[in-house]
């Protein structure tokens, strides 16, 4: 097949994108695909394109790129960009993607995720892996998701949105609940997330969530078991439990090896273990995830899940939650990437 991983972007997830795309890329290879990586916002900046050589040569923007312990300078990004322009999409990417058989969408947060650049591949015809927009739209917003799961009697943290606006009217300062949790509207990667003990760290947690988004959401904080449950064409992967040593599972400790103890499958129960996979399944249909997804959740000292947010688009790096459920289930990182391409086409039967 002539396939397009499509990585990079313009998020905070800028560089676990491109670690994601470059271990994708690599495995269809070794498959014997013809695969394109490109950048979503660089594109191909060449005056002459040649889509049938990139797909022969198998082009590469990067050939190694890991995830710094530092979020991405994006405005340094931007600079690189030749034409200087505003748009998301870089040069040439709709015309190489066009001619590809899928493109697998490796990218994480903003654009890539939240269902923008999958509508526009509707309307272009481009076939994607992963969910569609709306799916996409659902599991990107907090908020959104929140509201979904429990109009669907899914145990979730209680919880509530907060815009800037708020936060000047002084409104979100009556929030009154400790511990809590105060986390970006549409962010990933837990980039921005923090805990908050009482008022005056949940003012400095504000403070940095507004950072990054316009719009918050502070939910109760959950004391429990910290899990990860992926989800393939609607049937969950066996659970596989987080135990960050750091005590909080944040950027850093989600992609510097040596940080986080994972294991899968979980030692948990087999009540347990069913009330997990059910409830990720569950989470799955209300939110209209389509292909694969990964829902994550807190298992609390009375054995309750607590489904906290979805992934439309999880994260395939070398330590990613998703490709470690497959492992267990017998699916090789390449299986599992022939796999999501496999039930992505399904959409367009």
């Amino acid at each position: 097949m002539k396939i397009v991983v499509l990585a990079g972007g313009l998020s905070t997830e800028r560089d676990v994108s491109i670690a994601s795309g470059s271990l994708v890329a690599n495995a269809l290879r070794e498959r014997e695909h013809n695969v394109v990586l490109l950048d979503v916002y660089m594109g191909y900046e060449e005056d002459i394109c040649d889509i049938d050589a990139l797909f022969k040569d198998n082009y590469d923007f990067t050939k190694e790129h890991g995830v710094a312990e530092d979020l991405p300078d994006l405005e340094a990004v931007k600079n690189l960009r030749k034409d200087k322009t505003d748009r998301f999409l870089g040069r040439n990417v709709a015309e190489i993607c066009t001619e590809a058989d899928i493109t697998f969408l490796a990218l994480h947060g903003d654009v890539g995720e939240n269902g923008k650049l999958q509508a526009t591949f509707d309307v272009l015809g481009i076939k994607y892996t992963g969910s569609g927009y709306l799916g996409s739209a659902l599991a990107m917003d907090k908020g959104l998701t929140k509201s979904v799961l429990i109009q669907n009697n899914i145990t979730t943290p209680a919880g509530q949105c907060f815009t800037r606006e708020d936060k000047e009217n002084g409104n979100i300062f009556n929030w009154n609940t400790f511990p809590c949790v105060v986390k970006p509207c549409s962010g990933g990667s837990s980039v921005g997330i923090s805990k908050a003990n009482n008022m005056e760290e949940f003012r400095l947690s504000v403070e940095d969530a507004f950072k990054y988004e316009e719009q918050i959401v502070v939910e109760q904080f959950v004391k429990g078991r910290e899990f990860s449950v992926g989800v393939i064409e609607g049937k969950a992967l066996p659970p596989i439990e987080i135990i960050p040593k750091t005590g909080f599972y944040d950027y850093k400790a989600k992609y510097q090896a040596g940080l986080t103890d994972e294991i899968c499958p979980a030692n948990i129960d087999e009540m347990s273990d069913k009330k997990l996979r059910e409830s990720a399944e569950d989470c799955f249909k209300a939110l209209k995830l389509r292909a694969y997804g990964r829902i994550d959740f807190l298992l609390d000292e009375k054995g309750d899940a607590y489904c906290l947010e979805a992934n439309s688009l999880p994260g395939m790096t070398p330590t990613s939650l998703l490709p470690q459920e497959a492992a267990v289930e017998g699916m090789n990182y390449g299986e599992l990437c022939e796999k999501i391409i496999e039930v992505s086409l399904k959409k367009y039967n």
